[in-house]
């Protein structure tokens, strides 16, 4: 997601603790796991009269405005132009509710926080993990990019210089051509996690790349109708949002189209009718 910050760098102190809270496993239907990535707090609500969407985030520390009641707001530390501001926001966040803290967006892309990973590991011992007593701390979500200082291998090298960061979920973002595509991704980002004594992680974006390229809604609604089921399945992957809540992608105007319908449609069998044809 291509954002633009400006703000001046401030450090948090740093302290240890205890989690309060545990990464969602779904064993139930309706499945708590699917989320929003909004830029329009509005736009939330066509996904969560369904049911099925539970929580929501806009790369940013502020909602930007009301969310849904049913929808939980997960803050996010873009990168290093935030920092001036995070910690008044990230406090209010948590005296709001907020359970979960995301880390740095695509710090292996040079066009978002562009980190290495030992510099990426440094601030978030800085600004996220003194939070640990009051959240459960999410990392960087990194691309799938196969590069030595990308995806994986950035995440693998950020992990090992942050054994001490008190990280309870791996974060990643893929975008690419198939479904087995993206479940083998999946799986490896699993496998990566468990190597670091992390059981759990989100897929915070995830898209065909037509989708980006104004894509069909039917093409995309026929990926998520396999890939959806599959992550419910999936007990390490505790949660996931598709990209993105927004006209032309999940929605059309302000109704769900094929592609929101085959997002949702897991968590509300036999109502499908009635919300696929409802206007927020």
């Amino acid at each position: 997601m291509r954002i633009q910050w400006a703000f001046v760098i401030i450090p948090l102190s740093l302290s240890r603790a205890i989690p309060v809270t545990t990464p969602t496993v779904c064993s139930t239907t309706p499945c708590p796991k699917a989320g929003a990535a909004y830029t329009d707090p509005s736009l939330v609500g066509p996904l969560s009269i369904t049911g099925s969407v539970r929580w929501a985030y806009d790369w940013d520390m502020f909602t930007r405005g009301p969310l849904p009641p049913s929808v939980e707001f997960v803050p996010m530390l873009h990168g290093p132009k935030m920092f001036s501001g995070w910690s008044k926001a990230i406090n209010l966040a948590l005296a709001n509710g907020a359970k979960y803290i995301l880390g740095f967006n695509e710090p292996d892309d040079s066009s978002q926080a562009n980190l290495s990973p030992s510099t990426a590991a440094s601030y978030y011992k800085v600004y996220i993990s003194p939070l640990f007593n009051k959240a459960t701390l999410v990392s960087p979500a990194v691309t799938n990019g196969e590069g030595t200082n990308q995806g994986l291998n950035w995440m693998n090298s950020f992990l090992s210089c942050c054994t001490d960061c008190n990280i309870g979920v791996v974060a990643v973002h893929w975008y690419g051509e198939t479904a087995k595509e993206f479940k083998d991704f999946v799986l490896r980002a699993i496998q990566l996690a468990k190597q670091h004594n992390i059981q759990h992680i989100w897929v915070t974006e995830f898209a065909l790349n037509s989708d980006m390229n104004g894509g069909d809604s039917s093409g995309s609604a026929a990926f998520l109708s396999e890939v959806i089921p599959w992550l419910n399945a999936q007990n390490a992957v505790s949660r996931y949002a598709y990209f993105m809540c927004a006209d032309g992608f999940l929605l059309n105007g302000r109704s769900l189209n094929a592609a929101g319908q085959a997002y949702t449609t897991p968590y509300v069998e036999g109502k499908r009718d009635v919300i696929w044809n409802r206007t927020v």
